[in-house]
């Protein structure tokens, strides 16, 4: 049986003012489209046939109809697909319902779907037996490989006289739904085909669809409607929110929450209330799961999410899971029950159009296959986050040093940081609960430039041809959305537990409230730690405040000693105005003084009215004066009858004498300590003498 596909060229013509009516219906201009094919599709939005030769080897092929009446050849793919039933009536696609042949045919279905990002999925499948396994393939054609899925059904759940069926394959731009009715439903993600564990597999009730019962004669169409024959509905697919959410319950697969996750945060388009309700979910679950950190994967998907918008190159360049980050994938994400995946590399495919007619999609599509190209090349073409962690342990070392540093190695990363909260400083500024971004927190802003400084050398050595002004845009946007989202997430969290500004009061005890924040910032900040990504300055701050109110005091100190809590300069000066002198607080503030930097030390330690900090300030006074003070002149300081101070302690006074000496000839060293001169030092070594002669000091 000789099957083609003709374009009539049908010319109309107004007749009586109203009437219209072809002209020259006996002869019609026609055209050979396709011919001598086993399968063809038609989409109607697109204006696409698709059909299927057969001579040698399977080539799917695709012809673009144009408005101006010209059609043309575009696309051509050998596929690698089982022989076809011997069947004497061709599969037609989107031509209208055929009841007929949908009870007789039991040949291979196929179907292809397209997106105008570039994506196309062929999809095909056998017909399912009850008493066999289903199969089903995917050939993601921007991907260049394919996957065939075997799923296990139930056995004996079937009468013997059970029709074979086929799986139905909807297309929702983002997944490949395909559904079994009373058997399975899987959303097969189109874009992140690394691991199994980032499509969702639901079996059972969970993949049962109410309104689409066993007995329906269903048929997908174009976009993502279905068509009951029987039933004589049309439907349109959508996820539910409300069931992914249920998918994040404890007793789910690790594996399943992870991609109803991933659903949420990169597919469905962003919700406050979704957003809200998936931020409880976090604070509720802050302990890791074993196979996964969901903290880092909200962080890493939503920013995903948010760049892939602006750009829809960085797919392969930016990370969107915290797995990929693992040496060793856990067997939880890697293997899915009852499923079982085999994947093949695809044929190059052949865009055969001509340069004036490459737009759109089949311009974006040739985009996509040359990236493809490109990235199967470069070894690891994802940005890295532990990138940034050798220099960021380097940087970490030199602000902690005593010597001097440079501004000129700075200078870049400073800029960098800059831009990054001129952005942040710009959002919601009226609305401001947790009080961050309200000290200046050097590490986190070395943190910030260096990331950005990273990220974009990373773009500009993958992705040159964007430029300089909009890779710089992307980086700085990056970062802004990223120190955006802890707050945002500190803010719900906040919220919700009714905190106020009492919390930053030292003095007292934090409350069951304070501790579950204390928890959530402290899972935030390993996250972020883990990921080697940056905080909002003023987090540091905030947490230790929060953790000396919570925690016992060796327990916070313990904290501190393995690197958990970072003792900030705002936060010592509160620990040390904040609380008074009783014994335990005193223990705590020397313990917290001597676990100090130096630098930090010096700058925090005099405003603590307390005799040894006077003693240490004077100590470190006089050391400074005396180090500088030339020797050739000390002794003219010998002539103590000139002296205005007391004669009966000769040393106190040749000291002061030196001391006042030397600042009549330069600056004070410490002006930036107040209360440090030459009669303080006399009187905190006058106090330090009778402390050691016996006598009490008030």
């Amino acid at each position: 049986m000789a099957v083609y596909v003709d374009l009539y060229h049908i010319t109309l013509t107004r007749q009586e003012g109203y009437r219209v009516v072809m002209l020259n219906p006996e002869r019609l201009s026609r055209e050979r489209v396709a011919e001598e094919f086993s399968w063809v599709q038609w989409d109607s939005d697109t204006q696409r046939l698709f059909y299927l030769t057969a001579r040698e080897k399977h080539t799917l092929k695709c012809v673009q109809f144009s408005p101006d009446r010209n059609f043309e050849t575009m696309f051509e793919l050998p596929l690698e697909i089982p022989k076809m039933s011997s069947v004497t009536s061709v599969r037609f696609v989107n031509f209208g319902h055929d009841h007929y042949q949908d009870l007789k045919d039991e040949g291979l279905r196929l179907e292809v779907f397209t997106s105008p990002s570039g994506t196309m999925c062929v999809c095909y499948s056998h017909p399912v037996r009850w008493h066999k396994d289903a199969t089903y393939t995917i050939a993601f054609v921007h991907r260049g490989c394919s996957k065939t899925f075997t799923v296990s059904l139930e056995k004996g759940s079937a009468p013997a006289n059970l029709p074979t069926v086929h799986p139905i394959f909807i297309h929702l731009d983002y997944y490949i739904v395909v559904y079994l009715a009373d058997h399975f439903l899987h959303l097969i993600n189109c874009r992140q085909q690394d691991l199994l564990c980032y499509s969702l597999f639901l079996s059972g009730a969970d993949g049962h669809i109410e309104a689409l019962g066993s007995g329906s004669e269903v048929v997908s169409m174009s976009g993502s409607r279905l068509l009951d024959a029987r039933a004589g509905r049309m439907y349109t697919m959508e996820l539910n929110p409300d069931f992914l959410l249920e998918l994040l319950s404890s007793d789910r697969p690790e594996a399943q929450r992870l991609a109803a996750l991933h659903c949420m945060l990169v597919y469905l388009q962003p919700n406050p209330v979704i957003e809200l309700k998936i931020i409880n979910w976090i604070s509720e679950n802050v302990m890791s799961f074993d196979a996964f950190d969901q903290i880092q994967e909200f962080i890493l998907a939503s920013l995903y999410r948010v760049s892939y918008q602006q750009c829809v190159s960085l797919d392969k360049l930016l990370p969107y899971s915290c797995v990929l980050e693992k040496k060793e994938l856990p067997v939880a994400l890697t293997a899915i029950p009852g499923v079982k995946c085999t994947p093949e590399l695809l044929c190059q495919p052949i865009i055969k159009g001509k340069a004036k007619s490459l737009q759109g999609y089949w311009e974006e599509l040739q985009h996509v296959l040359e990236r493809m190209k490109y990235f199967e090349a470069v070894p690891s073409p994802r940005f890295r986050t532990n990138l940034i962690k050798e220099d960021w342990i380097r940087y970490q070392a030199a602000m902690n040093s005593e010597k001097k540093k440079s501004p000129h190695s700075y200078r870049q990363i400073e800029e960098n940081t800059k831009k990054v909260l001129s952005m942040v400083d710009t959002w919601r500024l009226d609305r401001r609960v947790v009080p961050l971004f309200q000290e200046e927190d050097q590490q986190q802003r070395v943190l910030v430039g260096l990331m950005v400084d990273k990220l974009r050398e990373h773009l500009n050595r993958h992705l040159s041809r964007l430029g300089k002004k909009k890779i710089d845009l992307l980086v700085v946007n990056y970062a802004a959305k990223l120190l955006e989202l802890v707050w945002h997430v500190l803010e719900l969290v906040w919220q919700k537990l009714k905190l106020g500004p009492w919390v930053l009061c030292i003095k007292q005890q934090g409350s069951s409230e304070e501790w579950a924040m204390f928890h959530v910032m402290f899972r935030i900040l390993e996250a972020t730690k883990g990921l080697c990504l940056p905080l909002p300055p003023g987090y540091s701050t905030l947490l230790s405040v929060l953790g000396v109110r919570c925690l016992p005091r060796h327990t916070f100190l313990q904290y501190v000693d393995h690197g958990l809590l970072q003792l900030t300069e705002p936060f010592v000066s509160r620990l040390i105005t904040g609380l008074d002198n009783s014994d335990a607080n005193e223990q705590l503030k020397f313990s917290i003084l001597k676990r100090l930097p130096e630098h930090i030390e010096q700058k925090v330690s005099h405003r603590w009215d307390h005799p040894i900090t006077s003693a240490c300030i004077s100590r470190e006074y006089v050391k400074t004066l005396l180090e500088k003070y030339s020797e050739s002149r000390g002794s003219e300081l010998l002539d103590y009858g000139k002296s205005s101070f007391y004669p009966d302690f000769l040393p106190l006074n040749y000291l002061a004498k030196i001391l006042s000496n030397r600042e009549e000839q330069a600056q004070n060293p410490f002006e930036e300590q107040e209360n440090v001169d030459v009669r303080f030092v006399e009187e905190t070594a006058l106090k330090q003498t009778l402390i050691k002669l016996g006598y009490e000091v008030k």
